[in-house]
Protein backbone atom coordinates (compact mmCIF):
# COMPACT_ATOMS: atom_id res chain seq x y z
CA UNK A 1 0.00 0.00 0.00
CA UNK A 2 1.19 3.36 -0.98
CA UNK A 3 2.42 5.61 1.70
CA UNK A 4 -0.15 8.52 2.47
CA UNK A 5 1.78 11.73 1.50
CA UNK A 6 2.37 14.08 4.14
CA UNK A 7 0.93 17.68 4.28
CA UNK A 8 3.81 19.71 5.34
CA UNK A 9 1.76 22.91 5.34
CA UNK A 10 1.32 24.94 8.70
CA UNK A 11 -1.62 24.44 10.68
CA UNK A 12 -2.74 28.28 9.87
CA UNK A 13 -2.15 27.46 6.13
CA UNK A 14 -4.14 24.43 6.86
CA UNK A 15 -7.24 25.69 8.88
CA UNK A 16 -7.45 28.74 6.12
CA UNK A 17 -7.48 25.84 3.62
CA UNK A 18 -10.33 24.16 5.36
CA UNK A 19 -12.45 27.79 5.38
CA UNK A 20 -11.37 28.62 1.71
CA UNK A 21 -12.77 25.66 0.63
CA UNK A 22 -16.30 26.29 2.85
CA UNK A 23 -15.66 29.56 0.87
CA UNK A 24 -15.30 28.50 -2.42
CA UNK A 25 -18.10 26.08 -2.20
CA UNK A 26 -20.95 28.29 -1.04
CA UNK A 27 -21.18 26.24 1.82
CA UNK A 28 -20.36 29.61 3.80
CA UNK A 29 -22.72 31.82 2.00
CA UNK A 30 -21.53 35.29 2.49
CA UNK A 31 -22.54 37.21 4.82
CA UNK A 32 -21.62 34.33 7.24
CA UNK A 33 -20.48 34.74 10.37
CA UNK A 34 -17.75 32.14 12.07
CA UNK A 35 -17.69 30.75 15.39
CA UNK A 36 -16.68 33.04 17.77
CA UNK A 37 -11.98 32.60 18.25
CA UNK A 38 -12.34 30.40 21.48
CA UNK A 39 -14.69 27.86 19.45
CA UNK A 40 -12.33 27.99 16.95
CA UNK A 41 -9.09 27.34 19.31
CA UNK A 42 -11.21 24.61 20.65
CA UNK A 43 -12.72 23.26 17.65
CA UNK A 44 -9.22 23.37 15.74
CA UNK A 45 -6.82 22.31 19.48
CA UNK A 46 -4.64 25.36 18.06
CA UNK A 47 -3.48 28.42 19.63
CA UNK A 48 -5.04 31.92 19.26
CA UNK A 49 -1.97 32.93 17.49
CA UNK A 50 -2.25 30.55 14.86
CA UNK A 51 -6.18 30.92 14.40
CA UNK A 52 -5.66 34.78 13.72
CA UNK A 53 -2.93 33.99 11.26
CA UNK A 54 -5.38 31.91 9.58
CA UNK A 55 -8.18 34.20 8.99
CA UNK A 56 -6.16 37.27 8.30
CA UNK A 57 -4.70 35.17 5.07
CA UNK A 58 -8.12 34.90 4.13
CA UNK A 59 -8.69 38.76 4.59
CA UNK A 60 -5.94 39.38 2.88
CA UNK A 61 -7.55 37.18 -0.13
CA UNK A 62 -10.93 39.09 0.70
CA UNK A 63 -12.88 35.93 1.43
CA UNK A 64 -13.49 37.49 4.84
CA UNK A 65 -14.02 40.38 6.99
CA UNK A 66 -13.56 41.29 10.20
CA UNK A 67 -16.63 43.74 11.79
CA UNK A 68 -15.31 45.60 14.92
CA UNK A 69 -17.48 44.39 17.44
CA UNK A 70 -19.49 42.18 16.15
CA UNK A 71 -17.35 39.32 14.76
CA UNK A 72 -15.56 38.02 11.01
CA UNK A 73 -17.78 37.36 8.16
CA UNK A 74 -17.52 35.76 4.89
CA UNK A 75 -17.23 38.49 2.69
CA UNK A 76 -20.57 40.00 1.55
CA UNK A 77 -19.14 39.43 -2.34
CA UNK A 78 -19.12 35.33 -3.56
CA UNK A 79 -16.67 33.58 -5.06
CA UNK A 80 -17.89 34.28 -8.84
CA UNK A 81 -18.43 32.14 -11.53
CA UNK A 82 -17.95 32.77 -15.53
CA UNK A 83 -19.25 31.69 -18.21
CA UNK A 84 -16.49 31.84 -21.06
CA UNK A 85 -19.42 31.18 -23.47
CA UNK A 86 -21.24 34.01 -23.20
CA UNK A 87 -18.08 36.38 -24.43
CA UNK A 88 -18.22 33.83 -27.75
CA UNK A 89 -21.32 36.01 -29.94
CA UNK A 90 -20.55 39.45 -31.27
CA UNK A 91 -22.29 41.76 -29.19
CA UNK A 92 -25.55 43.06 -30.60
CA UNK A 93 -25.47 45.91 -33.26
CA UNK A 94 -24.58 49.60 -31.02
CA UNK A 95 -24.09 47.32 -27.49
CA UNK A 96 -20.55 47.45 -26.05
CA UNK A 97 -18.63 44.45 -25.62
CA UNK A 98 -19.98 41.26 -23.55
CA UNK A 99 -17.68 41.99 -20.69
CA UNK A 100 -19.52 45.05 -19.96
CA UNK A 101 -23.01 43.64 -20.53
CA UNK A 102 -22.42 40.49 -18.95
CA UNK A 103 -20.89 41.93 -16.15
CA UNK A 104 -24.12 44.45 -15.64
CA UNK A 105 -26.32 42.11 -15.27
CA UNK A 106 -24.99 41.17 -12.15
CA UNK A 107 -24.59 44.40 -11.10
CA UNK A 108 -21.48 44.72 -11.59
CA UNK A 109 -19.33 47.77 -13.98
CA UNK A 110 -17.19 46.03 -16.33
CA UNK A 111 -14.58 47.70 -18.29
CA UNK A 112 -10.87 46.94 -19.95
CA UNK A 113 -7.59 48.15 -18.97
CA UNK A 114 -5.63 48.08 -22.68
CA UNK A 115 -1.76 47.47 -21.99
CA UNK A 116 -0.06 46.49 -24.90
CA UNK A 117 -0.94 46.34 -28.73
CA UNK A 118 1.36 45.28 -31.53
CA UNK A 119 3.03 42.79 -33.44
CA UNK A 120 5.25 40.32 -31.73
CA UNK A 121 6.67 36.64 -31.87
CA UNK A 122 3.94 35.01 -29.94
CA UNK A 123 5.02 32.18 -27.85
CA UNK A 124 5.55 28.42 -28.89
CA UNK A 125 2.41 27.25 -28.37
CA UNK A 126 0.51 30.13 -29.70
CA UNK A 127 2.43 30.12 -33.24
CA UNK A 128 2.08 26.43 -33.43
CA UNK A 129 -2.11 26.87 -33.25
CA UNK A 130 -1.92 29.66 -36.20
CA UNK A 131 0.47 27.82 -37.97
CA UNK A 132 3.14 30.13 -37.71
CA UNK A 133 7.24 29.85 -38.44
CA UNK A 134 9.42 30.72 -35.23
CA UNK A 135 10.34 33.74 -36.40
CA UNK A 136 6.52 34.25 -37.48
CA UNK A 137 4.50 37.80 -36.11
CA UNK A 138 1.16 37.60 -34.68
CA UNK A 139 -0.71 40.77 -33.58
CA UNK A 140 -1.14 41.30 -29.56
CA UNK A 141 -3.72 42.88 -27.92
CA UNK A 142 -3.05 42.95 -24.18
CA UNK A 143 -5.79 44.04 -21.37
CA UNK A 144 -6.51 43.80 -17.78
CA UNK A 145 -10.57 43.25 -17.63
CA UNK A 146 -11.84 44.98 -14.55
CA UNK A 147 -15.10 44.21 -12.17
CA UNK A 148 -15.60 47.76 -10.68
CA UNK A 149 -12.69 48.61 -11.08
CA UNK A 150 -11.27 45.57 -9.42
CA UNK A 151 -8.78 43.78 -11.87
CA UNK A 152 -10.59 40.01 -12.41
CA UNK A 153 -8.45 38.82 -15.85
CA UNK A 154 -5.07 39.21 -17.43
CA UNK A 155 -5.77 38.65 -20.55
CA UNK A 156 -3.02 38.35 -23.81
CA UNK A 157 -4.97 37.56 -26.94
CA UNK A 158 -2.96 37.20 -30.60
CA UNK A 159 -4.52 37.63 -33.93
CA UNK A 160 -3.55 36.59 -37.31
CA UNK A 161 -1.48 39.53 -38.87
CA UNK A 162 -2.80 39.02 -42.17
CA UNK A 163 -6.63 39.60 -40.77
CA UNK A 164 -5.55 42.35 -37.75
CA UNK A 165 -2.84 44.85 -39.91
CA UNK A 166 -4.82 48.18 -40.53
CA UNK A 167 -8.11 47.27 -38.33
CA UNK A 168 -8.81 48.26 -35.19
CA UNK A 169 -7.43 44.68 -33.57
CA UNK A 170 -4.29 46.39 -34.50
CA UNK A 171 -4.16 49.74 -32.29
CA UNK A 172 -5.04 50.89 -28.61
CA UNK A 173 -8.41 52.12 -29.02
CA UNK A 174 -10.60 49.96 -27.77
CA UNK A 175 -13.14 47.95 -30.10
CA UNK A 176 -16.68 48.77 -30.19
CA UNK A 177 -18.87 45.81 -29.99
CA UNK A 178 -15.28 44.24 -28.77
CA UNK A 179 -13.52 41.65 -30.93
CA UNK A 180 -15.50 38.82 -32.00
CA UNK A 181 -17.69 41.51 -33.69
CA UNK A 182 -15.19 43.57 -35.02
CA UNK A 183 -13.54 39.91 -36.71
CA UNK A 184 -17.56 38.96 -37.83
CA UNK A 185 -17.36 42.39 -39.81
CA UNK A 186 -14.44 41.02 -41.54
CA UNK A 187 -15.92 37.95 -42.32
CA UNK A 188 -14.71 36.09 -40.19
CA UNK A 189 -17.37 35.06 -37.49
CA UNK A 190 -16.72 32.64 -34.60
CA UNK A 191 -17.98 29.44 -34.82
CA UNK A 192 -16.39 27.15 -32.31
CA UNK A 193 -14.39 27.88 -29.12
CA UNK A 194 -11.70 25.64 -27.16
CA UNK A 195 -10.87 26.10 -23.88
CA UNK A 196 -8.18 24.33 -21.39
CA UNK A 197 -7.91 25.30 -17.78
CA UNK A 198 -5.38 24.74 -15.70
CA UNK A 199 -3.83 26.09 -12.59
CA UNK A 200 -0.51 27.54 -11.27
CA UNK A 201 1.55 30.01 -9.25
CA UNK A 202 1.32 33.48 -10.59
CA UNK A 203 3.98 35.34 -12.61
CA UNK A 204 5.45 38.50 -11.27
CA UNK A 205 3.46 39.97 -14.50
CA UNK A 206 0.49 38.60 -13.14
CA UNK A 207 1.11 38.71 -9.23
CA UNK A 208 0.89 42.92 -10.22
CA UNK A 209 -1.88 43.65 -12.57
CA UNK A 210 -4.08 41.15 -10.82
CA UNK A 211 -3.03 42.83 -7.41
CA UNK A 212 -2.78 39.29 -5.74
CA UNK A 213 -2.41 38.88 -1.86
CA UNK A 214 0.13 36.46 -1.23
CA UNK A 215 0.73 33.08 -3.26
CA UNK A 216 -2.89 32.73 -4.39
CA UNK A 217 -2.56 30.75 -7.77
CA UNK A 218 -4.26 31.78 -10.73
CA UNK A 219 -6.39 29.89 -13.37
CA UNK A 220 -5.39 29.95 -16.93
CA UNK A 221 -7.41 29.28 -19.62
CA UNK A 222 -5.88 29.22 -23.65
CA UNK A 223 -8.46 29.63 -25.73
CA UNK A 224 -8.70 28.84 -29.45
CA UNK A 225 -11.36 30.45 -31.20
CA UNK A 226 -12.13 29.25 -34.81
CA UNK A 227 -14.10 30.52 -37.63
CA UNK A 228 -15.26 28.64 -40.89
CA UNK A 229 -13.58 25.70 -42.24
CA UNK A 230 -11.70 25.66 -38.63
CA UNK A 231 -9.51 28.59 -39.03
CA UNK A 232 -8.44 29.94 -35.59
CA UNK A 233 -8.75 33.91 -35.65
CA UNK A 234 -7.64 33.88 -32.07
CA UNK A 235 -5.90 32.56 -29.26
CA UNK A 236 -5.98 33.45 -25.83
CA UNK A 237 -3.85 33.08 -22.74
CA UNK A 238 -6.51 34.46 -19.78
CA UNK A 239 -5.59 33.98 -16.28
CA UNK A 240 -8.00 35.02 -12.97
CA UNK A 241 -7.22 35.14 -9.10
CA UNK A 242 -8.42 31.47 -8.32
CA UNK A 243 -9.80 32.69 -5.09
CA UNK A 244 -12.20 34.84 -6.51
CA UNK A 245 -13.28 33.22 -9.65
CA UNK A 246 -14.94 30.01 -11.03
CA UNK A 247 -14.83 28.85 -14.84
CA UNK A 248 -18.58 27.27 -15.78
CA UNK A 249 -19.65 25.26 -18.72
CA UNK A 250 -23.07 24.39 -19.77
CA UNK A 251 -22.19 21.45 -22.49
CA UNK A 252 -25.06 19.85 -23.67
CA UNK A 253 -24.81 15.63 -23.68
CA UNK A 254 -26.14 14.52 -27.15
Amino acid sequence: MPQEHEDKRGKAELIAAEFRALIMSGEWEPGYQLPTTDDLIAAHKTSNVTVQRALNILKEERLLEGVKGRGVFVHSRAPLTILPASFMAPAEDGQPYRWVTEAAKRGQRGSNQILRVEEVVPPRRVRQVLGLADDGVAVLRSRVGLLNDEPAELVDSYYPAEIARGTRLGDRRKIPGGSPALLAELGFPAVEQEDEVGARAATAREYAHLELPGAVPVLEIFRVVYSSDRRPIEVTVLTKPSHLYKMGYHLPVH
